[in-house]
C-alpha cells in the first residue's frame, strides 16, 4: 500500500508510521517539518502547510491517507479537495470530544449527539468529520479516541501514574477504587488505523478501552506490580478533592468527579463498533512497562515537547494526604474523654 500520513512525527503519528513500515507499506509524510524531523530518515517527506501550502501534494497518487493533524474544518476540507482524486480512503483521527456532553452515569456510543457550533476543540473536530464526509462520502473512517497513552506521550496524562507508583510510598488515589477508567495504547490504535487503511473500511468508531474491564484500582495495582514498588494507596473521595480545589484530569490524571455534570461519564464510551472492526488491546502491564521504560530513557527530559500538563507536585500531594489524615482523625468518635470527668 502507498500510504500518505499527514503529520506522523510526534506521538500517535510516529507509531502509525512505524506500524505501516513494519508491514512493508510505502509511506510518505506530509507536514511542516517542525517536530522531530530526524525521524524516519528513509521515508519520503513532503513539506507544506495545511493552512495554505499544499503544493507538494499536487499530482501525487496514494492508496490511502491517515490524517493525524486535522483540527479545523477548513484545513481538512482543503486537504480533502487536494486529494479527492488521488486517494481511495481517508482515516481521520478525531476525538470523543466531539460529543455534546457526558452526563453522569450515562454510557455513550457513536450515535450520541455531537457538539454544536465551532467553538473549541471538540466542536471543531465534529465539523472536520462533517466536512470530510461531505467531500468524500463513503470513503472516510472517523476514529474517535479518548485518552491515548504509552511511549512518547507528550502530555503526562497517563505517564504520571506509572512514574508516581514506581516512586513508592503513600500515593494519593483519586475517587472510588472501582470507578471505570478508559484509555488506549497508541501502538494498538496505530496498528488498527493501518488496518482500516488497508481494508478501506469507512465508518465512525469510538477507539476507547472497554469500560467494564478496567478500574482505577486495577490500574494502580498493575502499576505497582510492574514497578515492584512499595506503593500504598490512600483513596480520597471526589468531594474532598473538589473541595481542595484539585484540578480534574490534569493535576490528577484520569480523575474526573463522577457527578460532574459535563464530564462525569467521559470514561464510559462504548467500543463495540471498533472491536467488531478489529480493534484489539494489549495487556495493561505491557503499556505500563513500555511507558516506564520510555520515561526512564528519554521522557523525563521533556525534549520531545514542553506541553505536559501540570500534575500534582510531591509537596502538594503530601499536603493533601496530610489534610485527609487529619480530617479522618478529627471525625473519629470519642469513646472516652478523661478530661471531661
Amino acid at each position: 500500500m502507498n500510504l500518505l500520513v499527514l503529520g506522523g512525527t510526534v506521538f500517535l503519528g510516529r507509531h502509525v508510521v512505524g506500524a505501516a513500515l513494519a508491514r512493508g507499506h510505502q509511506v510518505t509524510l506530509f507536514n511542516r517539518g517542525r517536530h522531530n524531523p530526524h525521524l524516519f530518515p528513509d521515508v519520503e517527506k513532503l513539506r507544506g502547510d495545511r493552512d495554505g501550502d499544499l503544493a507538494a501534494l499536487h499530482g501525487r497518487r496514494f492508496d490511502a491517507v491517515i490524517d493525524l493533524c486535522g483540527y479545523r474544518p477548513e484545513q481538512v476540507l482543503a486537504t480533502a479537495k487536494a486529494l479527492r482524486d488521488a486517494v481511495d480512503h481517508t482515516t481521520f483521527i478525531s476525538s470523543i470530544s466531539v460529543y455534546r456532553g457526558f452526563s453522569p452515569g450515562r454510557a455513550f456510543d457513536e450515535d450520541a449527539p455531537l457538539a454544536e457550533g465551532s467553538d473549541g476543540y471538540g466542536a471543531l473536530k465534529a465539523r472536520c468529520e462533517e466536512a470530510l464526509e461531505a467531500e468524500l462520502p463513503g470513503g472516510v473512517a472517523c476514529v474517535r479516541p479518548g485518552l491515548i497513552v504509552g511511549p512518547h506521550d507528550p502530555t503526562d496524562r497517563f505517564t504520571y501514574w506509572p512514574r508516581r507508583v514506581a516512586r513508592g510510598g503513600e500515593v494519593l488515589a483519586p475517587g472510588r477504587p472501582q470507578r471505570p477508567v478508559q484509555f488506549i495504547d497508541a501502538r494498538d490504535l496505530a496498528d488498527w488505523c493501518v488496518d482500516l487503511a488497508e481494508q478501506r473500511r469507512p465508518g465512525v468508531f469510538n477507539a476507547v478501552g472497554s469500560p467494564s474491564t478496567l478500574t482505577m484500582a486495577h490500574l494502580l495495582e498493575a502499576c505497582r506490580a510492574v514497578a515492584g514498588s512499595d506503593a500504598r494507596f490512600t483513596w480520597i473521595a471526589d468531594d474532598e478533592l473538589v473541595n481542595a480545589r484539585v484540578e480534574p484530569w490534569t493535576e490528577l490524571p484520569l480523575w474526573i468527579p463522577e457527578k460532574d455534570p459535563a464530564f462525569g461519564a467521559m470514561m464510559l464510551g462504548q467500543n463495540r463498533r471498533a472491536v467488531a472492526a478489529g480493534l484489539s488491546f494489549r495487556p495493561l502491564a505491557d503499556t505500563i512497562r513500555a511507558t516506564l521504560e520510555w520515561e526512564s530513557r528519554e521522557g523525563g527530559s521533556h525534549a520531545e515537547t514542553p506541553a505536559r500538563v501540570a500534575t500534582l507536585t510531591p509537596a502538594r500531594e503530601a499536603e493533601l494526604l496530610a489534610d485527609h489524615a487529619a480530617s479522618r482523625h478529627d471525625a473519629r468518635p470519642i469513646v472516652n474523654d478523661a478530661e471531661s470527668e
